[in-house]
């Protein structure tokens, strides 16, 4: 057999291996090559051929063997390609982090900025040791509402910052799910969510909806409902729950036990779902990080430019959200413990949630129950009936029951 020798004299002569050690198997082809595996790497004789697992499953997934021995460089004789080959299979298949595993995310609703924001941290290019590493966004359906001004306005620059990220713009919720294996559920309409979820718990797709998570507690009861009677998983959260400062609040040796709250944000409003739904959910999300659930009634006093709402917990504790609409804003709460009193600003970007998303993305597990996400919208539900009833005490258990029937 004519051998066909595809080395250029510089590779023949730049052939080289690094150390062998425990965690690596040495291999001399008949020319006398030597490739050598070990558990991040696979070392060609070929000079300048060093590549990780995940770069070599990306090319296996789209390039032939034979091209890639061709690529590299070597002899191509029927042993050396059967090593190359064995070589290849044991990279790609001895790391459960490779690239052929990737979990697909898809994006349904292009109207907030959170669209790009999450997708530039989730596909950043990381190591396959790094916790946020395995999840990419490949697909995307815009979705808007018209009647929401800052929907409406917005949905086309975003999902033009998301064709930039060669992220796929597809036409339906039904064409992005066989495209993905899980789901972001971003319009910023609340009123929609019910709707929009419901083909994506049908197909058994994981899903995390941000806020709002629904315009009605009784939405976010049916939500949940689906998720549980089909076993998909799901989760929401103001990224606020997860800035390190409130995360480890209640591990803070400084404050002690907590004994109350003072949590605040700004808190817009928008005339097509209750008032705390569309902003104010990053300081009510706060209020329950900090303190816990177990809120048991709610009063709301209201003015023009500020809320007040103060929830009484069942151990006696008394917590409040200020909604802030004028004058200086800002996220964070003011937290009574028994050993200080400590302010807590919000730091950082939205990594630490996005994080979050993408460990949910890989285990399937909600790092927030249903009945705390349900209790956080009741709170600010309650909070909208006593507005219109002139500061009536609501209770959040019966208007939880009346929603669950």
């Amino acid at each position: 057999m004519m051998e066909t020798d595809l080395m250029t004299e510089e590779q023949k002569s730049t052939r080289r291996i690094g150390k062998e050690s425990a965690n690596q198997q040495v291999i001399v082809d008949e020319n006398g090559g030597t490739w050598a595996f070990d558990r991040s790497y696979l070392v060609g004789s070929a000079g300048k051929m060093k590549m990780t697992k995940r770069q070599l499953a990306n090319q296996f997934a789209v390039v032939p063997v034979a091209k890639l021995v061709k690529s590299f460089g070597i002899t191509w004789r029927p042993k050396v390609l059967m090593i190359f080959a064995t070589l290849l299979w044991v990279a790609i298949t001895s790391n459960d982090s490779m690239a052929a595993e990737t979990i697909r995310a898809g994006i349904i609703g292009c109207d907030t900025s959170h669209v790009p924001a999450f997708t530039k941290l989730i596909n950043a290019n990381r190591g396959d040791d790094d916790p946020m590493a395995g999840v990419r966004v490949v697909a995307a359906y815009p979705g808007f509402s018209e009647d929401i001004a800052s929907s409406r306005d917005r949905v086309e620059k975003f999902t033009q910052q998301l064709r930039d990220m060669n992220v796929e713009i597809v036409a339906t919720i039904e064409e992005l799910l066989t495209r993905v294996d899980v789901v972001l559920l971003e319009s910023s309409d609340g009123r929609k969510h019910l709707e929009q979820v419901r083909p994506v718990i049908e197909a058994g797709k994981p899903v995390f909806v941000d806020k709002p998570f629904a315009a009605s507690v009784s939405d976010a009861v049916e939500i949940f409902r689906m998720a549980h009677e089909r076993d998909v998983p799901i989760f929401t959260s103001s990224m606020m729950r997860f800035v390190p400062e409130i995360a480890t609040v209640k591990e803070n040796t400084e404050i002690g036990e907590i004994t109350g709250c003072d949590a605040y944000s700004p808190c817009t409003v928008d005339a097509t779902h209750p008032d705390l739904f569309w902003y104010g959910i990053h300081g009510v999300e706060t209020l329950f990080a900090v303190m816990g659930p177990e809120c048991q009634r709610v009063t709301r006093t209201t003015v023009d430019n500020t809320d007040v709402v103060t929830g009484v917990w069942a151990d006696g504790r008394i917590g409040r959200f200020r909604g802030i609409r004028s004058g200086k804003k800002g996220f964070g709460a003011l937290v009574f413990g028994t050993k200080s009193i400590q302010h807590l600003k919000r730091t950082g970007s939205y990594e630490p949630l996005v994080s979050e998303i993408v460990k949910f993305f890989k285990t399937g597990k909600p790092p927030v129950p249903p009945t705390e996400t349900l209790e956080i919208l009741a709170f600010m539900e309650a909070a909208e009936i006593s507005k219109i009833e002139n500061g009536r005490s609501v209770s959040l258990q019966e208007l939880l029951n009346a929603n669950s029937q």
